[in-house]
């Protein structure tokens, strides 16, 4: 007979346990689970979304009843228990029913605390801890108009934002003057509120609630004085007396470990029900995990030291017995109605420590590390996270920094995409890094599901591991690991989903917008489209640029703030901080005065490493950033230009040396690619694009999985298009056979104008060919001419504007203020 595993509380720390133990023991227990609410395990994490509009409630349930039903589970929600029997083994419910148990599992969680204060308990009070407070809010805003929040925490910001997007004038309450003083300093802070002020949320700060007004429901607030004896709010009003009205009041407060059932159970209190290293309580056959615990003093309630202890106590669950729960290091990685937030550790220097602070006010973004005897020792950065992971697990690992103190601000590197710099920053990160704070995933975790599900897009790691499937602030480490782990195949599917948060129309909507209502800078897509941050964010700004500089390339004028690092510093940033630079080698020729040339940069600006490329290239790395604008004039003063490998632009084209030298080759691949180069060289693209043309069907040069590619025949050459190497490899399509080079030359032009106009952002032209189908790009390429010529002149026109070497234009000065040094102080 299995032994009688009872689950009370079906919240996200007591079903992860349940998962961990499936893994480990899956036929030890019968299993049954106990809910207070009427849902599945949701992700409480994601209320804010739900009553902010940009998930439903279905989107947010984390386990299904098919899931407790496929592995067995009895599931009861909307019935509590409300009495724990310990001398009989059972749980008692509020409807009556008993259930016995040989283990018992608490993961009770916690009750949001109401401010016991005259008229807390009106109508309209609310705390915001569960779905039933969402619906609550939703049905608020109806047909109220102000609301308070009071706490200018996290959740208290995120109410705030909810109820504005609902339509409701809102002011947050705060007791303290610094928002987040948990979490942020006070110029971090001090950014935030200007952030958010910006989006119309009001605040009162170091103001006190006396007193919820009302008689039968809330009408208004009134506060206390403050210490020095003035008004907690300035508004000319007498101390003690200032009011605000509220339709609503949302306390957002703090919360309380839900312990009352434990405590009437007679099981060991005190902040939180007392647990020992391996999650059990003073009575050996119940154990407890999540935020109604306390563990050596300590009470947790964010998500990852939850899952921590979900691992333990289903390591001891399983009979295993070798787990221990010694406590957790904590960092939060938020994102505050679109804000970007991150800190760990203790933040706010004491004597004896040190402060590294990296600060760009016109980019709105601030880091800053406490360091003590080399350590990290806390962080804190506010617009620009990327970075976060790595910081937090130098701070975990007591990592000495002196090796790379001088960059560390700078991060690992600054990619906004899942390229070549995240795929490095993600390798240096240990496999048990956090990846998904939301649901506690491992960069282990996802590696192995993608090895051993054969996982290869974004959304199989969701439905695999939950990684990214919350928040989303996660996806492009996710992106990132994916590509590095199956390799060039990886591209991100693109949907039909939001662009990003700040936004409800996708990809299509805003290209389609752009074009039909001619709208040619980012405030016109911003008002038109009505977003809903006013000046986007580092999802969608790089997104917006590509997409009025490919429909309108004479009229907008690039925003270089709008590009990743890689495209702004014209090189590829590499893992420590040192650049790589690709000089152009049209159709992969080259004369002995070029390398020379090279060879005498290399020497001059004393490069570590030369590499010849997959392109036919040279590859100069381990250039410091200060010498990049020299190193640039000299080669341009030698006749090169930039080859774009750092950009989503066309990088190469491949070739052999067909008929002039090769006794196999039909025509002049070398001439030809040279041909192609430098139409195409300096275009900007929705992602990176490669080029190339084999002399013969033999196809030295690859040509059939590339971007675009040529094959020559006897009789003429073979167009193919939408072809991917690396692991997940895709065979080109064949568009047609041509007979001259002029026609090769023309069909190019074409098909790469009608994928940088139809494309979304970082979506390669393999999957783009699969999405709108083969016979779309043959209806507007072969069947229509007139379509075919005019896209081909478009793509002419965009090249008068694009065909600018931004090696020479940086090397001569122009747009300098693009690479000016951030202020940095240490």
């Amino acid at each position: 007979m299995k032994e009688r595993l009872v689950l009370v509380g079906n919240g996200m720390a007591g079903v992860r346990t349940l998962e961990e133990l499936l893994k480990l023991a899956p036929e030890e227990y019968d299993i049954t689970v106990f809910g207070a609410e009427p849902y599945p395990n949701y992700n409480r994490i994601m209320l804010s979304p739900v009553l902010a509009g940009e998930k439903t409630i279905d989107e947010i349930i984390l386990n299904d009843r098919e899931w407790y039903e496929s592995n067995g589970i009895t599931l009861h929600t909307g019935d509590p228990v409300v009495e724990i029997d310990r001398i009989n083994r059972r749980v008692i419910l509020a409807s009556g029913m008993e259930v016995s148990y040989d283990r018992l599992l608490l993961a009770t969680g916690s009750n949001p605390f109401i401010i016991p204060v005259p008229g807390s308990d009106l109508p309209g009070v609310i705390g915001f801890r569960d779905i039933a407070d969402v619906d609550a809010m939703v049905e608020a805003a109806k047909t109220g108009k102000k609301a308070v929040v009071i706490g200018g925490g996290l959740l208290g910001l995120e109410a705030a934002n909810g109820l504005m997007i609902n339509g409701m004038d809102v002011t947050v309450v705060h007791l303290m003057d610094v928002l987040m003083e948990r979490q942020l300093d006070k110029p971090a802070a001090g950014m935030l509120r200007k952030s958010l002020e910006e989006k119309g949320m009001k605040f009162l700060m170091e103001a006190q609630t006396a007193e919820v007004l009302g008689e039968d429901h809330v009408t208004g607030l009134r506060f206390a004085d403050d210490a020095q004896g003035r008004a907690s709010v300035v508004g000319g009003r007498k101390p003690g007396t200032t009011e605000i009205e509220a339709d609503l009041v949302v306390m957002a407060v703090g919360i309380r470990p839900a312990m009352d059932l434990a405590q009437k159970a007679g099981l060991y209190c005190e902040r939180g029900v007392v647990v020992n290293d391996t999650m059990q309580t003073y009575d050996p056959r119940i154990y407890a995990v999540g935020e109604c615990v306390q563990h050596r003093g300590q009470c947790y309630g964010l998500v990852a030291p939850l899952f921590e202890q979900a691992k333990v106590a289903a390591n001891h669950l399983a009979k295993m017995g070798i787990a221990l729960y010694e406590g957790s290091v904590t960092s939060t990685k938020l994102k505050v109605t679109g804000i970007d937030l991150f800190s760990a550790g203790e933040f706010n220097e004491e004597d004896g420590d040190e402060t590294l602070v990296l600060q760009d006010p016109a980019q709105n973004m601030y880091k800053k590390l406490v360091v003590r005897d080399n350590c990290i020792k806390g962080a804190v950065m506010f617009g620009d996270t990327m970075d976060g992971t790595w910081y937090f697990q130098l701070l975990r690992e007591g990592t000495d920094i002196s090796a790379f103190r001088s960059t560390i601000l700078f991060g690992q590197h600054d990619l906004g995409d899942a390229g070549h710099g995240d795929e490095t920053r993600v390798a240096a990160l240990s496999s048990d890094a956090e990846i998904c704070g939301c649901n506690g995933v491992t960069k282990g975790d996802i590696i192995d599901a993608i090895q051993t599900k054969g996982l290869f897009t974004l959304d199989d790691v969701r439905a695999h591991t939950k990684a990214s499937a919350s928040c989303g602030s996660c996806t492009g480490l996710v992106e990132a690991i994916l590509s590095s782990t199956v390799g060039e195949g990886y591209e991100a599917k693109p949907s039909k989903k939001p662009v990003c948060g700040c936004t409800e129309h996708s990809h299509d909507d805003v290209i389609r917008t752009i074009a039909e209502h001619e709208l040619k800078d980012m405030p016109s897509v911003f008002s038109f489209l009505e977003w809903n941050t006013p000046d986007g964010c580092a999802t969608c700004r790089p997104a917006l640029n590509y997409y009025l500089l490919a429909r309108w390339p004479e009229d907008y004028k690039d925003d270089a703030q709008s590009r990743f690092i890689n495209e702004r510093a014209h090189g590829n940033i590499q893992k420590d901080g040192t650049y790589s630079v690709v000089p152009r080698m049209f159709g992969g020729l080259c004369t002995p005065s070029d390398l020379r040339a090279i060879a005498d940069v290399c020497d001059k600006y004393e490069v570590p490493e030369m590499k010849v490329t997959g392109g036919q290239r040279i590859d100069l790395f381990g250039v410091k950033k200060e010498d990049l604008p020299p190193l640039w004039k000299d080669l341009t003063d030698a006749g090169f230009v930039s080859g774009h490998a750092y950009g989503k632009a066309m990088r190469t084209v491949k070739t052999c040396v067909g008929k002039t030298w090769c006794r196999f080759g039909t025509q002049n691949s070398t001439g030809l690619g040279v041909k192609l180069e430098e139409l195409t060289w300096g275009s900007w693209m929705p992602h990176k694009f490669k080029l190339a043309v084999s002399g013969c069907p033999r196809n030295c040069a690859e040509a059939t999985i590339k971007d675009f590619g040529v094959v020559c025949v006897d009789s003429g050459y073979e167009l193919h298009i939408g072809g991917n190497g690396g692991i997940k490899v895709r065979v080109t399509d064949l568009l047609c056979k041509v007979d001259t080079e002029e026609e090769v030359l023309e069909y190019c032009g074409a098909f790469t104008q009608m994928y940088r106009e139809e494309a979304h952002y970082l979506e390669r032209t393999a999957p783009w060919v699969e999405r709108v189908g083969l016979g779309h790009i043959k209806e507007r390429i072969l069947e229509d001419e007139a379509e075919r010529k005019a896209l081909y002149e478009r793509f002419k026109v965009g090249q008068k504007v694009a065909q600018v070497d931004p090696w020479k234009a940086r090397a001569e000065g122009e747009a300098a203020h693009e690479f000016e040094p951030l202020k940095i102080s240490a």
